[in-house]
């Protein structure tokens, strides 16, 4: 077994149960919550919700239940378990002491709705994505190439045990679908389903279009709704939106979808080794899928909650990510390429004329960091740690 990997968010959710009573920690499943809640609180008992046992001890006697746990605890998968919410709320406005409880939860909408109905104001909420580019280099994971990480994805037993990324995916994938949606909603059609998540990879990195999806999986659009908040809430898939500041009336505006790990998406795709991935005619849409994911993990490990968005217009300008750092603009563009010319600049050409004082990032698949021109800078994948 390998040694544990430090978590970059340890510090923040350390800052946060100083600040609240509790702590919701949502994100995907095996992304490394329960992990984390165990360096937080090592000397309170973990309970798992997923336990039948513990169900049962629950819908019992409730109040014994919580008299057994009144010193604070680690509730893993809380959101299996509504009655649970009712309860802490009275918990925590009796005891007003900080970082009493850790709650965790793999689909974030349940979560987020019954802190919001319950726990308003006395429970922080953090956000935990797989291991971020940043995390693997600190633990020594080291590769020269970027494909590595992206055909390796984030998640910590597959760096841990060295297993595979495909033969976990594969397993992953199964249980996510046999179980997980089940349990989260009534699907009749298991196979639809199944297609649509195949879709879904064939699609990342473009514009969303629910009309296609529903044609192909052959299902109504509101299903694809349905389906979709379904994979967001569970952390598979994210859709970024495009940034609005209503200076361009021609702005597109349908969102763009992203996975939350490249190895799940490789794994859709079909795509095993780096020779296939790397002739792949969707490898500019996957380089630009991880890199824009370390950066929505960075952000998030640092609880920055602010989003980042893109900006297409009708005349077919493009800048593949906007955002918010230090309070300053930043237009970033992303290109596989490893080496730099004139062409990958036009997107951000475009974004300086109409942002004069933003900043102007290019991160392309070299490994060279330099000034193209007045504020406009290209940084190689490595160093994306800086976003």
């Amino acid at each position: 077994m390998g040694k544990i990997i430090n978590r970059h968010i340890f510090k923040e959710a350390e800052f946060r149960l100083t600040q609240f009573r509790a702590l919701c920690i949502t994100g995907p499943r095996q992304s490394g919550k329960t992990t984390l809640c165990k360096l937080l609180f090592k000397n309170k008992p973990y309970i798992n919700f997923e336990t039948p046992s513990v169900q049962a001890e629950l819908e019992q006697n409730p109040a014994a239940f919580f008299k057994k746990y009144s010193n604070g605890a680690i509730f893993d998968e809380v959101q299996r378990v509504p009655i649970v919410f009712r309860y802490l709320q009275e918990i925590l406005d009796n005891n007003r002491k900080r970082g009493q409880y850790i709650l965790t939860g793999s689909n974030n909408f349940l979560l987020q709705e019954q802190v919001a109905q319950s726990l308003a104001g006395r429970a922080g909420y953090l956000s935990l994505l797989p291991m971020s580019f940043g995390e693997l280099t600190d633990a020594k994971k080291n590769y020269d190439n970027v494909d590595d990480y992206i055909l390796k994805g984030g998640y910590p037993e597959i760096w841990n045990e060295n297993i595979h990324p495909d033969v976990w995916m594969q397993s992953y994938v199964q249980t996510y679908v046999q179980r997980d949606v089940r349990l989260l909603k009534n699907i009749n059609d298991l196979a639809a389903f199944t297609r649509f998540i195949y879709l879904c990879a064939n699609a990342s990195g473009q514009l969303l279009n629910r009309d296609e999806l529903a044609r192909n999986t052959g299902v109504d659009n509101k299903t694809i709704l349905s389906w979709l908040g379904l994979l967001e809430n569970s952390y598979l898939i994210y859709l970024m939106q495009p940034w609005h500041n209503n200076t361009n009336k021609r702005i597109i505006k349908s969102p763009k979808l992203y996975f939350y790990d490249t190895a799940l998406l490789c794994f859709l795709l079909g795509i095993r080794n780096k020779t296939t991935l790397r002739n792949h005619p969707q490898y500019g849409a996957i380089f630009e899928n991880w890199i824009i994911t370390e950066i929505k993990k960075n952000r998030l490990n640092a609880g920055i909650n602010d989003d980042v968005f893109f900006i297409r217009d009708s005349a077919g300008n493009e800048i593949d990510l906007v955002l918010y750092k230090n309070m300053e603009l930043f237009g970033v563009e992303i290109k596989a390429a490893k080496k730099i010319d004139g062409s990958m600049l036009q997107g951000l050409k475009y974004w300086q004329k109409n942002q004069p004082h933003s900043n102007n990032v290019l991160i392309y698949g070299g490994n060279k960091e330099y000034e193209i021109n007045y504020r406009q800078y290209a940084f190689p994948w490595n160093q994306i740690d800086q976003f």
